[in-house]
């Protein structure tokens, strides 16, 4: 039996935290007796790794959570929340990183020692195995909050690597390349602030009920243009939560038919688009009167000024 989107979602969430928790152990023990700066940056980044598993799991478990009164669209944007507050905790370890090394950048000291570069190379390949489970999960589940947790084991494996790099040339060069090493992390907290940038776009426009992508909107749009009765789609707008949308759609019919005929249109206009998009969790159809001469603007996500007033019809 397939896993369900929640298995495959604390699945990946669990084994990060495990992981995590064995890295920064052994990195941080590491770093310490090393003399490595890179190494135990790269153990905090694991810690902050750890809280912003468990902030992804409660919200993996939130959102699963069915509808209620309080909740009537259900609990999906948790997955949203915790994706903000993840990217927001990457920002924060690139900052805390970038501050550490570069307030030690030219000031002497003795380079790391070279078993701390054994220790990145396992941490690089470890982490790296994990960043692609877990993203395939999060790729599976469509979960934004484990892809950002995914991007969290990447970006850990960036500053190991980062730091392998730093700590070989301190080796090759001497004492007086023992720089390298802070070097290493500041690259490395530039890389993960990009990707906390990156990964904090997403979220907060689904946070802001930001329009979806233009190739799911038409698609929908095709659909309900495709039912039999239907003369045109004037509006067509949709919001994202957690993995599905909702939609509100406004269908043009025949103004001479019964109230009934255009309830039925509008029942078969919602079962075809969720049968044809089924990412699509609901669909709100309003029937309008077809016009003799189509004015409605093309715009597939118009503001709220463009709302007309006719009553809805909901299916």
């Amino acid at each position: 039996m397939p896993a369900s989107r929640t298995e495959r979602s604390l699945r990946a969430t669990f084994l990060g935290i495990a992981v995590n928790v064995l890295l920064v152990a052994v990195k941080l023990a590491g770093g310490l007796a090393g003399r490595s700066h890179a190494l135990i940056a790269d153990a905090m980044e694991s810690l902050a790794d750890i809280f912003s598993s468990l902030i992804v799991w409660r919200a993996v478990v939130v959102a699963a959570e069915p509808p209620d009164r309080e909740h009537p669209y259900g609990h999906g944007k948790a997955e949203a929340i915790a994706a903000a507050v993840v990217s927001t905790i990457l920002l924060m370890a690139a900052a805390a990183i970038a501050v550490q090394a570069g307030g030690k950048l030219f000031q002497p000291r003795d380079p790391p020692k070279a078993f701390t570069l054994f220790i990145l190379i396992g941490v690089v390949l470890v982490k790296e195995a994990v960043f692609r489970y877990a993203s395939r999960q999060a790729g599976l589940a469509e979960s934004g909050a484990v892809r950002a947790d995914a991007w969290h084991h990447r970006s850990d494996a960036i500053t190991s690597l980062a730091a392998a790099i730093g700590i070989t040339v301190c080796l090759l060069g001497g004492p007086p390349f023992a720089y390298a090493d802070d070097v290493a992390a500041l690259f490395a907290s530039g890389v993960i602030a990009w990707n906390g940038w990156l990964l904090l776009r997403p979220a907060l426009d689904e946070l802001m009920d930001a329009a979806p992508n233009s190739a799911i909107l038409a698609q929908i749009r095709a659909s309900a243009a495709a039912v039999p009765g239907v003369r045109a789609v004037e509006k067509c707008r949709a919001r994202k939560t957690g993995f599905q949308y909702f939609v509100d759609l406004h269908i043009e019919v025949d103004p001479q038919m019964t109230v009934q005929q255009g309830h039925d249109i509008a029942h078969r206009v919602k079962d075809t688009v969720r049968r044809i998009t089924p990412s699509v969790h609901d669909v709100l159809v309003h029937v309008e009167p077809a016009k003799t001469q189509n004015t409605a603007q093309p715009d597939s996500q118009p503001g709220a000024d463009s709302v007309p007033d006719n009553p809805r019809l909901e299916p």
